[in-house]
């Protein structure tokens, strides 16, 4: 049986500033610290190494946006959308999404702890070679997500539509999806050691071994 586990919330004054996104440019390196940003369209943004600290992003609209090696802490992400964005490489640490579109993000070869996705769009996201310590999908729809070898410690899937999720060369021992809901999952016989599923689920996961059960 999966351990419960608590994942840790952005660590966020109440007393922050507005800003625009723009500001990261006035400063000698691309950072941003203790500032709240909404109702914006930030389009066409590369930035390399950037540096987001205590920032609340609320009904945001990202197009085209690619921030490799991006390094974020203590992060609210709310009602925005982020789809096709690129944060490979990342370091992503107590951020949390709430009610955001993330359709086709690219989170691979990232780190993620203390993340939490809640009632977000993330259908055709990418977490290939990514790293996930205490995260949490909760309500959220992953359909065609991309897990291909990933490492998994302490992470949830709670209410989630999961259907065509590939977690090839992904190890789910500990993992809970036993209230997810899916037709059919790319995953290796070796990597459902240890995973903790439904009992219809289980029957489903039987035809892998070519088991016939009868009810």
């Amino acid at each position: 049986m999966t351990k419960s586990f608590k994942v840790e919330i952005p660590r966020i004054p109440s007393d922050l500033e507005k800003a625009n996104f723009q500001d990261i440019y006035y400063e000698e390196e691309p950072y941003l610290s203790n500032c709240i940003i909404t109702n914006v369209i930030i389009d066409n943004e590369e930035i390399d190494k950037v540096v987001l600290s205590k920032v609340i992003f609320k009904n945001v609209t990202f197009v085209h946006a690619h921030f490799k090696r991006i390094d974020m802490t203590d992060i609210v992400f709310e009602n925005c959308d982020l789809s096709n964005s690129c944060f490979n490489e990342g370091i992503i640490h107590r951020v949390t999404f709430k009610g955001c579109k993330l359709m086709g993000v690219d989170f691979s070869e990232a780190t993620l702890g203390n993340v939490s996705f809640e009632n977000c769009m993330l259908n055709l996201s990418g977490f290939v070679d990514a790293r996930l310590k205490q995260v949490i999908f909760n309500h959220s729809s992953l359909q065609g997500a991309n897990y291909y070898d990933c490492k998994f410690n302490k992470a949830k899937f709670d209410q989630c539509d999961i259907n065509e999720v590939d977690f090839s060369e992904t190890s789910l021992k500990g993992i809970d999806i036993s209230t997810c809901k899916y037709d059919r999952l790319n995953v290796d016989l070796e990597s459902l050691d240890g995973c903790v599923v439904s009992a219809q689920q289980a029957i489903g996961f039987s035809k892998l071994i070519g088991l016939v059960v009868k009810q």
